[in-house]
């Protein structure tokens, strides 16, 4: 019946005192974990703090959405947990960050002068003359050249993911080796 009662309390308990409860970690490990989460606190949003980072990794070691390999000391995947996490969150902060002013108000030139225009024609003459022995390469670039994304040149082309990845790769290596610019997608 206490077992009983002590489950029902942990189950209410935040996930620090969880862990504690279950025995994943001891108390002296808390103190460390709270240690490296305060180390962590720089670059997380501004509406998460090192405690919130701890108990989310404490959570999900919990939950079983960490899975926990066996001979891993706890502190040490808790750790790699809370990194995981900050990582994830800044991910998602630059992912949803503004642009800066003055960017999206930014214009194209209306037209190229001659004189680039003059170099972009050569330098993709050079390029397909590169390739003129390579026929997925030769529908790679004019798939690129078109707009379309990598499935959508697989599909018109009839080339396998293998084939495209290989033949991509065969495009990188001869371009940086005449020291083109490629463009990686």
């Amino acid at each position: 019946m206490r077992n009983l009662r002590a489950m029902k309390r942990t189950a209410e308990a935040t996930p620090a005192v969880q862990a504690v409860a279950r025995g994943l970690v001891s108390h002296t490990d808390l103190l460390r974990l709270k240690a490296i989460a305060r180390l962590h606190e720089w670059g997380l949003p501004p509406d998460m703090g090192w405690a919130d980072l701890l108990q989310e990794a404490l959570l999900r070691l919990l939950q079983g959405s960490r899975n926990a390999p066996p001979g891993i000391p706890t502190v040490t995947l808790v750790a790699g947990i809370m990194r995981s996490i900050k990582d994830e969150q800044w991910r998602r902060l630059r992912r949803e960050a503004p642009a800066p002013a003055g960017l999206a108000e930014a214009e194209a030139d209306p037209a190229p002068d001659p004189e680039r225009s003059l170099a972009a024609q050569q330098e993709l003459q050079a390029i397909f003359e590169l390739f003129a022995e390579d026929p997925a390469a030769l529908e790679i670039l004019h798939g690129v050249g078109a707009g379309l994304t990598p499935e959508e040149i697989r599909a018109a082309t009839g080339l396998s993911k293998t084939e495209y990845d290989s033949a991509r790769k065969r495009m990188r290596r001869r371009l940086l080796r005449r020291n083109l610019a490629w463009r990686q997608r």
